[in-house]
């Protein structure tokens, strides 16, 4: 088919059900129509599903073919299909499945042996997948590292810039309070000297 889907064939080469399921190849596709909703007609309860122009009977075969289909699959061709699942349809897939995985039907090798040679493989490609890893985390560390010397590094000068200047400015100050307590016994001494010069004369002219 064009649409590359596969449409399931009943099979015509079992002679008990071949007329059978001949007739039912000729009406293919069926239409199916399904509903849970039930109703009655007349004394019988049936599944129906309802539309605007009318109401379709699940189970009526003049409405749908949903009994047919029923009777084809789980009755008359049950076995067939269980067959054809398992043999064709499950084994192409895993044989599918298989070669994506890097499995191939080699004859001299078993598939023990190529699953674990794809096993040793797949672990070697993972150590060196984790030793990329790890040599790019470790330079990205060592970077780390870097930034943290220069950032530490610079905290340090400006530590001891700040330091530096703090110890200019004590001394700075240091110097001025000097200066100012020699200002200070200079004008004591200067003090007492006038005091003392004052008393001085004073005492002459009382003598007078």
């Amino acid at each position: 088919h064009d649409s590359g889907i596969t449409v399931y064939k009943f099979p015509e080469d079992d002679e008990e059900v071949r007329e059978l399921n001949k007739i039912a190849n000729s009406q293919l596709p069926f239409a199916i129509v399904g509903s849970t909703e039930e109703t009655k007609i007349g004394s019988k309860s049936v599944r129906v599903r309802q539309y605007p122009w009318g109401t379709v009977e699940v189970e009526n075969e003049g409405h749908s073919d949903f009994t047919k289909l029923r009777e084809m699959m789980l009755r008359t061709n049950m076995d067939h299909m269980r067959m054809t699942t398992h043999q064709a349809l499950y084994e192409n897939y895993r044989c599918e499945r298989y070669t994506e995985m890097g499995f191939t039907d080699d004859e001299q090798m078993s598939w023990e042996e190529t699953f674990e040679q794809k096993r040793i493989q797949q672990k070697t490609e993972l150590e060196q997948r984790e030793s990329q890893m790890r040599e790019a985390f470790l330079v990205r560390v060592k970077e780390k590292e870097g930034e943290f010397l220069d950032a530490e590094k610079e905290l340090r000068q400006k530590f001891d810039n700040i330091k530096k200047h703090h110890a200019e400015e004590k001394k700075k100050l240091e110097d001025r309070r000097r200066r100012l307590e020699d200002d200070m016994a200079a004008f004591e001494r200067r003090k007492q000297f006038v005091e003392q010069s004052r008393a001085t004369s004073y005492t002459l002219k009382k003598k007078k």
